[in-house]
């Protein structure tokens, strides 16, 4: 349960990297998977259970939440390690389970773990509510809900009373920007007909995201579709009607994005950091809108949509594979010595060119995701302008590197209409 009035802004962590971006840019919690029992098992390098207790520790000195998602579904034989991983994550002080499976649930309650319900479970009533409330504090409502449905669930909560094992109200989790599923509450068999491999074990192929032709059986006509990408949704953004979700009585606000790189994070949880400390100081203005939008559409997105939340009965598709990103980023090369005394990074450069006014990107599992602008470096001890492959270069930072850093360029990406 969030402690502060203002809507709780919960990052995704695929990666050390994604973590260190997310605590950098100001979220409020952080979801993560570990090993195989998670939904993006396959879709990221996912953490250990030996990880644990660096994640608590890390987020604990941000004061960010920490949520351990365990929401597959499960069978017998998982159970082991399903109970194994809620005491190692009750023993590191993780401080909640996202859960859809009951054996998930009773077990994380026999240990007297917090318990947030997942959106698999597809709430989309108070009654729902109220019977889970029996279990945990927050729940992820149906991603099929408009923002008028979800006030109404909201405003029963508090009108009837509904709380959850701590006494409190019962808090309500809507997603608010990421890739959106053709699935009911992202529950698909699609992958595991075609290719053997269950999404809902965490392993999506992600066959939506295809192109598909239409062909009648019978007379071998094939069908006219005005768009051949008619699975694939565009991505989910609400950073424009955010004070409508603030009204609705949201208390939590998902960025989804577990498979995405840490410079998505980064700029994403930036963006809606800035979102809701404006709804919550009476700045958010459509001036600002524009500039975070602009901000959202540098990385990884299939073009944007507001989901159903609106009213809209339909989704919006896709009208091509892949991103639609204006920036892309080169790989340059690779940290090698940060000097503490003078505030500067030596860098290997492996591959393409660096110039002054170049933006570049530094991400490593401890710096997170850095951009910054060259404004001066030296290459190969000597003052310059330009460093090519095989060079070294050192330039000024704010920020300690790690030889395990990787440098990386901020292009313009043309995007196909």
């Amino acid at each position: 349960m969030t402690t502060t009035g203002k809507i709780e802004l919960m990052a995704p962590a695929g990666n050390f990297e994604s973590l260190q971006a997310a605590l950098d840019n100001g979220a409020d919690s952080v979801y993560f998977g570990v090993e195989q029992l998670n939904m993006r098992a396959r879709a990221s390098i996912n953490f250990t259970i030996d990880d644990l207790q660096e994640i608590s520790n890390r987020c604990k000195a941000k004061n960010v939440r920490t949520y351990l998602t365990l929401n597959t579904i499960i069978y017998d034989h998982d159970l082991t390690i399903v109970k194994t991983l809620l005491q190692k994550a009750k023993e590191a002080d993780i401080t909640a389970v996202i859960a859809m499976d009951q054996a998930v649930i009773a077990s994380a309650k026999a240990i007297g773990m917090e318990i947030h319900i997942s959106t698999q479970i597809n709430i989309t009533n108070i009654e729902t509510v109220k019977f889970y409330a029996m279990f945990a504090d927050t729940m992820v409502l149906s991603r099929e809900l408009s923002l008028r449905q979800v006030k109404k669930i909201t405003e029963q909560i508090v009108k009837e009373n509904v709380c959850g094992p701590s006494g409190n109200l019962v808090e309500i989790e809507i997603f608010g920007h990421g890739a959106l599923c053709m699935a009911v509450s992202g529950k698909c068999y699609m992958s595991l007909h075609n290719h053997n491999s269950s999404a809902n074990r965490g392993a999506c192929k992600q066959n939506c995201r295809k192109k598909y032709t239409v062909i009648d059986q019978e007379t071998g006509v094939e069908m006219e579709l005005d768009n051949e990408y008619i699975m694939s949704p565009k991505d989910l953004c609400t950073i424009d009607f955010l004070d409508q979700i603030v009204d609705a009585g949201v208390k939590v606000l998902k960025i989804e994005g577990r498979g995405r790189a840490p410079e998505y994070v980064a700029r994403v949880i930036k963006s809606y950091r800035d979102a809701i400390d404006s709804v919550e100081n009476g700045t958010y203005s459509k001036e600002k809108v524009i500039s975070w939008m602009q901000e959202l559409e540098k990385v990884y997105n299939r073009g944007f949509w507001s989901g159903y939340y609106l009213g809209q009965k339909l989704g919006e598709w896709s009208k091509g594979s892949g991103s639609h990103a204006t920036q892309k980023k080169v790989y340059l090369g690779k940290g090698m010595h940060y000097f503490p005394k003078s505030n500067i990074g030596e860098f290997k450069i492996e591959a393409y060119d660096i110039t002054i006014g170049d933006t570049i990107l530094i991400t490593g599992p401890t710096t997170g995701a850095k951009e910054m602008e060259v404004s001066e470096m030296f290459v190969n001890d000597t003052k310059g302008e330009k460093a090519q492959k095989g060079d070294s270069v050192t330039i000024p930072l704010t920020f300690r590197i790690r030889p395990s850093d990787k440098l990386y360029k901020i292009v313009e990406n043309k995007v196909e209409a």
